[in-house]
């Protein structure tokens, strides 16, 4: 994995899914197959594949400090093409820091990730006026995760932070996206953790070859979708 330390020009950006993003990191550790987010490889000056490279914005914390006074405050969705807490966060603490400027400054904030380190910043997302924290969860066979998401943490780790953030009175949900081989036993693992639950219909192209690699081709489209949606809703109750 090549890390590197950068300085960034800004830090807050406008989104598509919520008003404002921040990504700490340019690169993501957990390389999963499928990552809409592979696109960024070509527009962050590295010849590296998508998921050997971590940038570190090591300037992120400082701007935001500056940029958080002068933009209109909205949902925050830390983050949008990075996952805020892969490993280099244990040691950088980039977006801790982040948080606990959103949290002093009363923005509300989207958290998405899929690991379980979430779980050390507790003490800021109960600060946070208006925190929730989602877990991006798309099978519930770990066998099946190790396919298409090798770098990642099990599925269990991330059901267990889900449940204590529950716990804690965080606002929790799931993100299924994509619906991958055994998703459909997710309601199981998931019931009365979560207050919400998100499916995402795409088909990540980029991860196609892992389901020719392992003949899982009948596991995607539209039809497969439909099923596990379908299957989802009744675990959860509708």
């Amino acid at each position: 994995m090549l890390i590197t330390e950068k300085l960034a020009k800004s830090i807050i950006s406008p989104s598509k899914v919520f008003t404002w993003v921040v990504n700490p990191y340019t690169g993501c550790a957990h390389n999963c197959s499928y990552c809409y987010a592979r696109f960024m490889q070509r527009y962050s000056g590295h010849k590296e594949a998508w998921g050997s490279f971590v940038d570190i914005k090591i300037n992120a914390p400082e701007l935001l400090e500056r940029e958080v006074l002068h933009k209109k405050p909205d949902r925050v969705w830390v983050s949008g093409v990075c996952d805020p807490y892969q490993p280099v966060e244990r040691k950088y603490e980039l977006t801790r820091r982040c948080l606990e400027i959103f949290a002093d400054s009363g923005w509300p904030v989207t958290v998405q990730t899929r690991s379980p380190l979430v779980l050390r910043d507790l003490d800021i997302l109960k600060r946070g006026k208006d925190f929730e924290v989602g877990m991006s969860i798309t099978t519930a066979d770990d066998e099946m995760r190790k396919k298409f998401e090798p770098s990642a943490p099990p599925i269990g780790e991330r059901v267990r932070a889900l449940d204590e953030l529950h716990h804690e009175g965080i606002r929790t949900f799931v993100m299924i996206a994509p619906l991958l081989p055994g998703a459909e036993g997710l309601a199981d693992l998931l019931r009365g953790k979560v207050d919400k639950v998100i499916y995402d219909r795409m088909n990540y192209n980029y991860g196609d070859w892992v389901y020719r690699k392992y003949g899982l081709e009948e596991f995607r489209g539209d039809e497969y979708y439909e099923q596990t949606v379908k299957v989802l809703e009744e675990g959860f109750g509708g």
